[in-house]
This record gives C-alpha cells, structure tokens and sequence, in this order.
C-alpha cells in the first residue's frame, strides 16, 4: 500500500534522485536528508514510516543513526533500510547488530529495492 513516508538519507544528491524518483512514481511520500544528524531531526520533526540509510555519511553514520532510531521509544518502529557501497560480510553483520531490518548494496537495481521496501511496509502492516 502506497502511501506511507520514506525518508532518504544520502550525502549523494543523484542517489538521493534517483530514490525519490521512483519512491513518488510508486507513490510513496518522500523526505530527504543529507547526513545523520539532519536525518535524526527530520524523524523527530515527522516520523517516516521507513527510512533508506547510507552508511558512509558526514557527521554521524548511517550506524550510529541506526543505533539512535533502535534505542528511542518513539522510532524504534520505523522500517531501517541501510544502502552502502560497504558489502564485505562485517559490514553486513554490523548493520544486522545495529538494528536494520535490511543490508542492500550500492550499485543497486532501483525495481529491486522498491520491492524490498514494498515487501517490509505490507509485512508490518499485517
């Protein structure tokens, strides 16, 4: 179900692009940030339903957002999706420790992530 918010964080703008494209197309809200810290005060402004997390990011990780989302009461329930360059299987396991629900690699296919994201929003919905 279309609908829901999604808030972009990635200090690419053409990432940032090309999500939001196709997020809308699919109908989706969309919000962006540019870093963790910005990310953490847009959540706290209005929460999204779930947010698509870089890892490599100024300021403050897409980790250590993880980590903040998880252990505060009012967004521990917003869907993660970390989006990183980082593939190697301790990357991986860092972001399952942290939290995600789900560890997707850059390059991405955009059709692929956006049923990923369709598949996490219907299963918390049920």
């Amino acid at each position: 179900m279309a609908g829901e918010t999604i808030l972009i964080v990635d200090d690419e703008r053409s990432i940032q692009r090309i999500l939001e494209f196709n997020l809308r197309k699919a109908g989706y809200e969309t919000r962006l940030a540019e870093d963790g810290l910005q990310a953490m005060a847009r959540m706290r402004e209005a929460k999204p339903d779930l947010v698509v997390l870089d890892v490599m990011m100024p300021n403050m990780d897409g980790y250590e957002v993880c980590r903040e989302i998880r252990s505060d009461t009012d967004l521990r329930d917003v869907l993660v999706v970390l989006l990183t360059a980082r593939g190697q299987e301790i990357d991986r396991d860092k972001g399952v420790e942290v939290g995600a629900d789900v560890y997707a690699t850059k390059p991405f296919s955009p059709r692929i992530l956006l049923q990923t994201i369709r598949d996490l929003l219907d299963t918390r919905s049920q």
